[in-house]
């Protein structure tokens, strides 16, 4: 056999003194083919290095087998958590994933889109990047019946469906929880509001603020990317108003954000949460590390990504329609903790 010529099923077939046919239905587990023979197969196939072509075979049954997984980013906790129940489900039926991240830019997002399409995914699940603007990109899927399924950072369309939690009421019960401990300037550090997460968490706390008799103040709204940075500076903000007009609460769309914040308050001489209570969103690891621990919204990043990828390939399998519904709320709790526990701190005085 020349050197570095790919291996066919017909060298296998050869090699075994077999048809061609038998070592096609023997690679594919038919039935058809002995247990004892198709095991012979395996091993022939090992030792000669044959490597299956799944591309022909793909245009063959036109299904790849594969999903495509578009991010925003993947250094997070959340995000991480999402993937892992995405492969767990993906796994348990066959299927591959391609995961890529937009970085936060509808750019990046756009060409991994392009990518996506054109490497044949059966189906796409996708988390919007920040300044994502328009479903322009995802157009091709649409067109050609590809299933499209977003979670978590949702724009809704038609031909798709959500994975989400009810972003709303979790910032609902958090402002109204900071209210209860007798906060009555709360600030709000969160997002751009042209992803859903954000603006639902903005509106629920604006809502919560009606409710309770509270003014809703645009100086005590802060929409920044969420980094550890912009926690930092949000403290800076705060430390900029007069000791009597400054917030007695942040309620922080995550946690990260929340965490650096505090801790740069800290750091000026801050009491938390005797001068300010705290309040994040996730449930990441960082809110149980940061002293006092921080009060926070918690929910499954893995059941998200297990709902997801789950209910796409019910769909590509035909056992249930995936646009029988617009969107799948999935449960999602309010954690409380120190940070936000002022009746309990101001007792212990």
């Amino acid at each position: 056999m020349a050197e570095n010529r790919e291996v066919t099923i017909y060298d296998i077939a050869r090699h075994l003194n077999i048809s061609a046919a038998t070592v096609s239905r023997g690679l594919n587990n038919n039935p058809a083919v002995s247990k004892n023979t198709r095991k012979k197969i395996t091993e022939a196939a090992q030792k000669l290095g044959y490597q299956s072509n799944t591309f022909a075979s793909s245009l063959r049954s036109k299904s790849t087998h594969t999903l495509g997984v578009l991010v925003p980013r993947l250094n997070s906790h959340f995000m991480s958590s999402v993937l892992a129940g995405m492969e767990k489900a993906a796994n348990k039926h066959g299927y591959n994933l391609i995961i890529a991240q937009s970085l936060e830019e509808a750019e990046n997002e756009k060409q991994n889109a392009d990518t996506m399409f054109n490497k044949r995914v059966d189906g796409l699940l996708i988390s919007l990047a920040y300044d994502t603007s328009n479903l322009n990109h995802l157009e091709p899927f649409f067109k050609r019946n590809i299933p499209v399924v977003f979670f978590d950072r949702v724009q809704s369309h038609t031909s798709s469906i959500s994975v989400v939690i009810n972003n709303y009421e979790a910032a609902y019960k958090i402002t109204s929880h900071l209210i209860d401990q007798g906060c009555r300037r709360i600030m709000h550090i969160g997002g751009n509001v042209l992803r859903n997460v954000y603006k639902d968490r903005f509106e629920g706390y604006r809502q919560a603020l009606k409710d309770h008799d509270l003014p809703f103040q645009e100086k005590w709204h802060l929409v920044t990317a969420l980094s550890e940075e912009d926690g930092t500076a949000a403290a800076n903000h705060i430390l900029g108003f007069p000791a009597s007009k400054r917030p007695d609460a942040v309620f922080c769309a995550n946690d990260t954000s929340a965490v650096y914040c505090m801790m740069a308050l800290k750091a000026a001489g801050f009491r938390i949460p005797e001068d300010i209570a705290f309040a994040g969103f996730n449930n990441d690891p960082i809110s149980k590390v940061i002293e006092p621990n921080l009060t926070t919204v918690d929910y499954s990043g893995e059941t998200m990504g297990n709902t997801a990828v789950t209910n796409l390939i019910n769909h590509l399998k035909g056992i249930s329609n995936l646009y029988s519904t617009n969107s799948i709320t999935l449960r999602a709790n309010l954690i409380i903790r120190a940070s936000s526990l002022k009746k309990v701190a101001g007792s212990k005085k």
